[in-house]
């Protein structure tokens, strides 16, 4: 009688979906399994995991930081008019010109816009992701993320783009949308020049792997006169 593989006895992984969507589940279980070997961890038109969030980090203190202050100030007067002592200058002065002023004066105004636009920028801070310099990529696996940085996306097309033979020197501008390609040519017919620099690009942006294909924008001139 043959004996169970030694790999037979060791569990299966477990896998959340909620953080790994991709899994499949085992008929009648609660576990999940990674897709089996041989089969692609997504299909070919998957939008990949979508941009990266930021921690935020820098807002979420400054606003902690204001807060905590903010609190500990007014607890520490409630306090003290509690205990007998009068009240902070600031509170009373606070006091007076929120009896005395209007609804419609100048200051009152401003006050409430300078409130009202912070409020909308940090919702607007908690609703968008940031880290627009990060460009996301297909995932290859249901568990790997990865993304590429503006700068090593614009050094991979210039790095194509000066391999074409004729080009002289290249600049790139990426952007989240668009790739701005500008080059300078010599030596070479500029259709030609062209039309291998499209090839070349095209095949450069494919490489890349990015979820959201930029377009390229490419403009081509001659070296110029001397002199």
């Amino acid at each position: 009688m043959s004996e169970p593989p030694q790999d037979a006895t060791r569990p299966m992984p477990v896998v959340d979906t909620e953080k790994h969507p991709d899994t499949e589940k085992h008929p009648g279980t609660g576990r999940h399994r990674p897709p089996a070997d041989g089969q692609p961890a997504l299909s070919p038109d998957a939008r990949g995991s979508g941009r990266f969030w930021s921690a935020r980090r820098v807002p979420s203190a400054i606003v902690a930081l204001l807060t905590l202050g903010g609190a500990g100030l007014l607890l520490y007067d409630v306090v003290a008019v509690r205990t007998g002592h009068p009240a902070m200058y600031w509170r009373r002065e606070l006091a007076r010109q929120l009896a005395e002023r209007h609804l419609d004066d100048i200051p009152v105004l401003g006050g409430a816009a300078f409130v009202t636009a912070l409020g909308l920028w940090l919702i607007l801070l908690a609703l968008t992701p940031g880290l627009r310099n990060l460009l996301p990529m297909l995932r290859p696996r249901y568990d790997v993320r990865a993304a590429l940085t503006r700068d090593a996306a614009a050094q991979v097309l210039r790095d194509r783009a000066v391999e074409v033979s004729g080009v002289r020197e290249a600049r790139v501008n990426m952007r989240r949308r668009r790739a701005d390609v500008r080059v300078i040519s010599h030596f070479r017919d500029p259709a030609e020049v062209r039309s291998d620099l499209d090839t070349a690009l095209a095949g450069a942006v494919t490489d890349l792997g990015m979820v959201r294909r930029p377009k390229l924008s490419v403009r081509l001139r001659g070296p110029g006169k001397k002199g």
